[in-house]
């Protein structure tokens, strides 16, 4: 039997069967509330029961409530299932500011060469610890020195069984350089996160336009299957743009996200092909590209992430061409060596240097 939860104060509704927590069918729905563990241990997604009732696997609150909170209406909605339709009181992570940032320890549960110069990793957190995010957030990668390195990250938040960051291999650089040549499998790291204003605004219901530029694909992959996740219909249409063919490491992966979302078209875009590409499709720089498929930009919102230069260069067409600079957000993919401390202008709100 389903039931329906209204969240309070922002009225949204969805469904919930008498068998699943709150929390996995607000997010099954697209609905990110707070949570750090999924099990009933961290107390992040404690909210309270406004109207109605719920009940606990087992019949006995989790230890975090005491029985003065449960008195209350306190609730777990990690572990907390309705038995009626339920209010319930809790402040949506909507925005980068309701989704805190923590330290957390994992291990590198595989790694995988995408591309010549493109290492995905992904990471395990400590059993029962979950990282929630906003579709396109980064997370930095601490070194020891106290110096860190940040990295978007390319799963969904719904998919957070394990963490995937796509390193770019960088001359001299060294954490990639450590990536590429002496990490392995089960290698330690430790992460600071979720960061970041970039991330896909869950209210906004224009029709989406993305562009990215070599790894700035992963937060954009990320978004994609969020949307695909949660069945949303806005039309969305992503620009990808790299030098040749072998650096679409992700084309058989989003071409099988435009198949899954009908209102999903994706664009590959080459700079530079080689010979031996044999390359019919778009040639030339992706801003240009989206341009001329979109000559009239107002009504739309435009997420962009990539090189600095793309971001640059996008962003002084795209605003003589309607686009609203309320809608336009953009995350530049500096490396150690060309990073900048103002960032204010790429990327709105963002106190960190941005992923590499």
């Amino acid at each position: 039997m389903s039931y329906h939860v209204t969240i309070e104060p922002s009225g949204r509704r969805f469904t919930c069967s008498g068998t699943e927590p709150v929390l996995e069918a607000a997010l099954r729905h697209g609905i990110m509330l707070p949570y750090g563990c999924r099990d009933g241990r961290c107390g992040l997604c404690t909210g309270k029961v406004v109207e109605g009732a719920v009940t606990y696997p087992g019949g006995e609150p989790p230890e975090p409530l005491d029985e003065k909170a449960v008195a209350v209406g306190q609730a777990l909605f990690c572990r907390a299932r309705p038995t009626t339709d339920v209010t319930i009181e809790l402040r949506e992570a909507d925005s980068s500011e309701a989704v805190p940032a923590r330290r957390m320890r994992c291990r590198v549960a595989r790694m995988e060469r995408m591309a010549p110069d493109v290492m995905a990793l992904w990471l395990q957190l400590p059993e029962n610890e979950r990282l929630a995010f906003l579709p396109g957030q980064y997370v930095d990668v601490l070194l020891r020195d106290g110096r860190c390195r940040s990295y978007c990250l390319a799963n969904a938040p719904h998919d957070d069984g394990l963490l995937e960051l796509h390193v770019r291999y960088v001359d001299a650089g060294e954490f990639s350089g450590y990536v590429f040549h002496a990490m392995r499998e089960q290698a330690v790291l430790h992460l600071d996160g979720p960061h970041g204003a970039f991330h896909l605004r869950a209210g906004d219901r224009r029709p989406i336009i993305a562009m990215a530029g070599s790894t700035g694909i992963a937060p954009i992959k990320s978004m994609l299957e969020h949307l695909v996740h949660i069945g949303d219909e806005r039309p969305v249409h992503v620009f990808w743009g790299v030098r040749t063919r072998e650096d679409l490491y992700l084309d058989a992966r989003l071409r099988q996200l435009a198949r899954a979302h009908g209102r999903l078209r994706y664009t590959p875009c080459l700079s530079d092909p080689a010979g031996s590409d044999a390359w019919d499709g778009r040639i030339g720089l992706v801003h240009n590209m989206l341009l001329q498929d979109y000559p009239d930009l107002a009504g739309h919102t435009l997420y962009m992430s990539g090189p600095p230069s793309m971001i640059a260069a996008a962003q002084r067409d795209l605003f003589r061409h309607g686009a609203d600079p309320e809608h336009v957000l953009g995350i530049p993919f500096r490396t150690a060596a060309d990073a900048q401390p103002d960032l204010a202008a790429a990327e709105q709100g963002n106190q960190h240097q941005g992923p590499r």
